[in-house]
Order: C-alpha cells, then sequence, then structure tokens
C-alpha cells in the first residue's frame, strides 16, 4: 500500500500523510471470528493507573486471528484483505476447501485469489506456513513460535520479519530485524514472507486527535513537572534534568539495560539487538 499525503485544506490535515487502504474490503468483518474488546484504560484490578497513557479512543471488534497455523495439509484461498484496528498490519480473510474460514496476518504480495497452505513441508510462497524442520536456510518469514504450539509470537507487526539463518542440534537460528540473533525449536512454525503495511511507520497523523482516536493519552515531560512528581522536576527555570534520565519511580530509562541476566529464555538469545552499540 502507498502512502497518501493531503492538502493542507485545514489545519488537522496540514503535513497529514497516512496509508492508502483504498484496495482493503469495505464492509464489516465476519461475526463468527470477531467477540467484543473491553477497555481498561491502563487500570488493574484494583482501579488504579499500572500503564500510562492510555485511555479513550474508539470501540473496537476484536478479530479472532489465527497464529497457530495448525490446520495442516489443507489448501485456503484468500478471500479479501482486511483493516484491523487492533494491530498495525492487515489480515487476509481465508476460506479453506472444507469451507472452514480463518483470518491470518497478511504477508507481503498476498493478494486475494492466491492460495495458501500449512504443512510440514510446502512450497516457499507467502502466507504458507511451516516448521523450520522442513524449510530451506535463508526464507524470511513472520509469526513465529516461540514455544512450539503455542502460536506465533515474533514478527507480527507492520513490515517486520526474521531470517532464517541455520540450524543448531534440533534448534533453528534467526536473524530478527533488530538485529538479534536468537534459538527457537525446530520444530516452531513460522509464516514465509514479511508482514503487511510496511509503509506504516512512515504516517504522520497530522493533529493529537488522531492519536487520542487510537486510545492514546498525552505524554508529560518529567522535568516539566514539580519535584514531588518526577526525579527530573524542579529548578529555577528551564532546566533539563541535569542527571541520569529515570523513570517517575527512579528506575534508570531511555537506553539503560532492564532486561533480567537470570530469564530463562537468556541462554536462546546468541547475539543481543545492543551487540553493535557496545563500541560506543
Amino acid at each position: 500500500m502507498a502512502l497518501k499525503s493531503y492538502k493542507p485544506t485545514t489545519p488537522g490535515q496540514r503535513g497529514l500523510v497516512l496509508i492508502d487502504r483504498s484496495e482493503l474490503y469495505k464492509g464489516r468483518p465476519v461475526k463468527s471470528l470477531t467477540e467484543g474488546l473491553t477497555k481498561s484504560g491502563g487500570r488493574n484490578n484494583t482501579g488504579r493507573i499500572t500503564s500510562r497513557r492510555r485511555g479513550g479512543g474508539a470501540k473496537r471488534l476484536y478479530r479472532i486471528v489465527d497464529f497457530r497455523r495448525n490446520k495442516f495439509d489443507v489448501p485456503a484461498i484468500v478471500e479479501r484483505i482486511e483493516y484491523d484496528p487492533n494491530r498495525t498490519a492487515f489480515i487476509a480473510l481465508i476460506r479453506y476447501d472444507d469451507d472452514e474460514r480463518a483470518y491470518i496476518l497478511a504477508p507481503q504480495r498476498l493478494g486475494v485469489g492466491d492460495r495458501v497452505i500449512a504443512g510440514n513441508k510446502v512450497d516457499i510462497k507467502p502466507g504458507n506456513a511451516m516448521p523450520f524442520a522442513g524449510m530451506p536456510i535463508g526464507t524470511i518469514v513472520h509469526n513465529i513460535e516461540m514455544k512450539p504450539g503455542k502460536g506465533g509470537q515474533i514478527a507480527r507487526a507492520a513490515g517486520t520479519y526474521a531470517q532464517f539463518i541455520g540450524r543448531d542440534g534440533g534448534y533453528a537460528q534467526i536473524r530478527l530485524s533488530s538485529g538479534e540473533l536468537r534459538l527457537v525449536r525446530q520444530e516452531c512454525m513460522a509464516t514465509v514472507g514479511a508482514v503487511s503495511n510496511p509503509d506504516n511507520s512512515n504516517q504522520n497523523f497530522g493533529k493529537a486527535g488522531r492519536s487520542r482516536h487510537q486510545g492514546k493519552r498525552p505524554s508529560v515531560r518529567g522535568v516539566v513537572m514539580n519535584p514531588i512528581d518526577h526525579p527530573h522536576g524542579g529548578g529555577e527555570g528551564r532546566t533539563s534534568g541535569g542527571r541520569h534520565p529515570v523513570t517517575p519511580w527512579g528506575k534508570p530509562t531511555k537506553g539503560a539495560r532492564t532486561r533480567n541476566k537470570n530469564k530463562a529464555s537468556q541462554k536462546l538469545i546468541l547475539r543481543s539487538r545492543h551487540a553493535k552499540k557496545k563500541g560506543r
């Protein structure tokens, strides 16, 4: 999909750049593949804010997307490509030969009328899914499982992908778009191709209201607060903080490593995404 820029006929359209979604399906989603979505506004079960800057936004229907792709050796045809308000990628409605329908993440270069299939060893075509055990090395993939049968968790956002670069004793080596090298079991499923809508990050919404429609509230900088509200607050006139950047609760932020070194999956990371930055 291409980007669409607008002429500044109103203040909100000055600088506005959006995705051209004219080729997507314009109707409502399949009712049996949707369910209600309750907003939390960033609050937990006691009503306290645990995730700041959330709230409001347009009402959404949740589309049930098949991240597992465990219906093996049954071909399906792509009926349409749809917009999904719950994610940055587009989704594709597929109909299996036994008339069952499902939503999957739409990869790039997948069109209406294309056929997709999941199996232990299938053709290397966008939308086809298979375990790493039957996949040739060098394949570009997305929707990658971290545990066999759990469903895809890696590379699901718009434009993302990973590359299958090798095998190592029952594990598959994948290179993520962040630069991280990682191991996953060869039994894990992955879908061929890169995720659709790669221009998503090039949009310019033009006004605050469009972010509010997405459920995003304003972000207030710590340096403009009072000392009681934030460690960066206070000072005479304009000050930039004058210390290492921290969260309102004193935890280092803006580049400081916060990942637990004893995390069980740490041993599956062969090369950190930060490795190239160590020379600084």
